[in-house]
């Protein structure tokens, strides 16, 4: 079986409060995009269980570490899961705020229920996710939702950008999240995000929708800034950094070939 975990963006994201737990809660939008690695699993004769093979961009650290591993392991505690091979291409670039290794714990979750029929329920997958990540609950169901909590309490939102055309650049740099929250002030968003993303149109969400993280990462990484001004130079409807960068999307109402404009980053442009 084959399945393709993709990617998301966020549109905003407020840092509202540090829990007592050392975790932040926050309020954003997800919403997924078409970018997307490549995850397939086989039955194995091997003895041992479990084995993974990798192509495409790097993954850096053990097998056994990675959060598909993490995934099949949570599921083989609970579950008889006879012996797989997992083939496993990267696509979605790393250190980017756009939840590449999370969406690939969710997809190996569902992808496992459905070919040994566990007869899990979305929610009892999304309990599962938890377990891997705050991001990871969002991919079980994969759809647009307005998120808060440490990004794990869900809500749906009336909000489609069907139409219109996204472009994605990740500058050469990487953003780790002790980076992104070095500096960060959590306060109340002066504006209703779920509010103005749902009523006001794309166009004017660049005076309403912010990304708290930004002033803290464009000032440690100025090319990242660079990258959303540029964006909004090639006529970008609404720009900004995705969760704690370093990728930067544009929503466009006409499609562009950006990658002669950048053509030693990660480009990735399509169709709403």
């Amino acid at each position: 079986m084959v399945t393709f975990p993709n990617a998301k963006i966020n549109i905003g994201l407020n840092i509202t409060e540090r829990r007592a737990d050392g975790y932040h809660n926050i309020e954003t939008v997800f919403y997924p995009i078409a970018l997307c690695d490549i995850l397939e699993v086989v039955p194995s004769d091997k003895s041992n269980g479990y084995n993974f093979h990798t192509s495409g961009i790097a993954i850096d650290g053990d097998d056994e570490n990675n959060l598909i591993s993490k995934a099949f392991r949570l599921l083989k505690r609970d579950f008889d899961i006879p012996p797989i091979e997992v083939f496993f291409q990267k696509i979605i670039p790393f250190g980017a705020g756009l939840g590449g290794g999370s969406a690939d714990a969710s997809f190996m979750l569902k992808m496992l229920n459905e070919m040994f029929d566990l007869q899990l329920s979305a929610a009892q997958l999304e309990n599962y996710a938890a377990n891997l990540g705050a991001d990871c609950p969002f991919f079980i169901r994969n759809r647009a939702v307005f998120a808060s909590g440490i990004g794990d309490v869900f809500q749906n939102i009336n909000l489609s950008l069907k139409g219109y055309y996204i472009a994605l650049v990740k500058p050469d740099v990487y953003v780790s999240t002790k980076d992104a929250y070095a500096g960060i002030t959590p306060q109340k968003p002066h504006c209703d995000l779920r509010e103005i993303i749902e009523k006001k149109p794309v166009a004017e969400w660049k005076n309403f929708v912010e990304n708290d993280f930004e002033k803290t990462v464009f000032r440690k990484f100025p090319i990242i800034e660079e990258t959303k001004n540029e964006l909004y130079a090639q006529g970008a409807l609404y720009a900004a950094m995705s969760g704690s960068g370093a990728s930067v999307f544009g929503i466009f109402d006409y499609p562009h070939e950006l990658k002669e404009v950048f053509p030693e980053y990660f480009v990735w442009e399509c169709l709403l």
